[in-house]
């Protein structure tokens, strides 16, 4: 009878948001913002009618956000507009590690002095509230493939990337807990936690997502009459990419990221096409040696990946926000996850973005927009349960629960009502 309740509670969501999105748009209000309010309703701080215990279920919560943060990954490379240059990355890339270094150090020493935690517990807190989230924050994501706003690409392509960057402060966090600080500690991080883990994702995202393109080009020359799962291929990728960075203790969330981009631009390039913005005139057909014109190619790997995945997406956000509520006590709101959720937002967000793109020439209203919206989220989730699974002490992880799922929440209910109202009054 329970099941029963759920799949009717949940299917009544679904209709309501899918009937009501327009009234959702007027009253600026986000669908996430919606499932939270159920979640809530349901959790133990009103109705009490589920209970999810992250403590007890972490492994399984660490699978269920691993999986939506790679599919939103995933989805949010494929849709980036333009390839690799630096000209038109030096914003989101400064955003995703400098500005990303400096939120942590600033939450750390926010935890280390205000909330009296050790060293390596601070770092790893700051790791786990620092990076700004790709699945809550569909609403300032890049829309469709041809989005070219740059305010949706800077936050887009930040949150695919910093959810990388992060990875090596989680570990350096880890790290001190179990031993004191010492030369030789820091040294293994850098060489083996930043240096080779970051370089290694970005050579098996680049290659694997350019080798795929050309399998696909060379498969659709050979025999065009047989149309291809293009779904089942993104999803390979995706299989294969993390599979490899696990392998070599590569940041997998970065490699995915970068191998989706890959992807999208080598189908470009090989069907003779230009990412949006270029002024080349693209090539429709592939010349081959007998004379015979060949079948046109496009981005379709891409393409059809991206109306299976959106909507994997959106049931992964729903099912997580809703997780969330089951999670969240009245108990959970206490001074400490409240003061640390307003000094990420009014301090160390704002502070970050700034000092990170000192000199880069990003017009300031840019840099205002995007110093406020640093969405916390599934990211987060999945940090804390990584670190709960590898063995963060309990007294540690029931209080790194309470604050995530505080800021979390925060920054669904301040974020998600501000990020219409200001993108029209400021950006448009």
């Amino acid at each position: 009878m329970t099941i029963a309740i759920w799949f009717v509670l949940i299917g009544s969501l679904l209709i309501m948001i899918g009937l009501r999105s327009s009234l959702l748009q007027r009253c600026h209000l986000t669908p996430t913002l919606l499932y939270l309010a159920v979640g809530v309703a349901l959790g133990p701080t009103v109705f009490g009618a589920f209970h999810f215990n992250p403590l007890e279920q972490a492994h399984l919560l660490e699978v269920l956000a691993e999986v939506a943060v790679l599919v939103s990954l995933f989805i949010a490379g494929m849709k980036m507009p333009v390839p690799f240059r630096w000209q038109k990355w030096r914003v989101p890339i400064r955003l995703a590690f400098i500005s990303m270094t400096i939120s942590v150090a600033l939450t750390a020493v926010f935890a280390y002095y205000m909330l009296a935690l050790p060293l390596g517990a601070a770092i790893l807190l700051g790791a786990i509230l620092a990076p700004t989230d790709p699945v809550l924050a569909t609403e300032v994501q890049v829309r469709h493939v041809g989005d070219t706003d740059p305010l949706r690409f800077t936050l887009t392509s930040e949150a695919g990337m910093n959810d990388g960057s992060a990875f090596p402060f989680v570990m350096l966090g880890m790290a001190l807990i179990s031993a004191p600080a010492s030369f030789e500690l820091l040294g293994t991080w850098v060489l083996k936690d930043v240096v080779w883990a970051t370089l290694s994702a970005l050579v098996v995202g680049l290659v694997m997502g350019h080798v795929l393109a050309r399998i696909v080009q060379k498969q659709r020359l050979m025999d065009s009459d047989r149309p291809m799962l293009d779904d089942f291929l993104g999803l390979g990728l995706i299989g294969v990419v993390y599979g490899i960075c696990l392998v070599l203790d590569a940041w997998g969330f970065l490699a995915v990221f970068v191998a989706a981009i890959s992807l999208r631009q080598s189908e470009l390039g090989l069907a003779g096409e230009n990412a949006p913005g270029d002024n080349a005139d693209p090539l429709s057909v592939f010349p081959d040696p007998s004379g015979r014109p060949q079948p046109e190619l496009s981005p379709q790997v891409s393409q059809g990946s991206l109306l299976f995945k959106e909507p994997l997406e959106r049931l992964s956000e729903l099912v997580l926000v809703l997780l969330l509520g089951g999670m969240l006590f009245i108990d959970s709101w206490s001074f400490r996850a409240v003061g640390m959720a307003l000094f990420l937002f009014v301090i160390v967000r704002p502070v970050s973005v700034f000092l990170g793109l000192l000199g880069s020439g990003a017009p300031l209203r840019l840099q205002m927009l995007v110093g406020w919206f640093g969405v916390r989220g599934i990211g987060s989730i999945y940090y804390l349960m990584f670190a709960i699974v590898v063995g963060l002490p309990e007294e540690l992880s029931v209080e790194f629960i309470h604050i995530t799922l505080v800021v979390i929440v925060l920054s669904i209910i301040i974020h998600g009502m501000t990020v219409r109202p200001m993108i029209l009054k400021w950006w448009r």
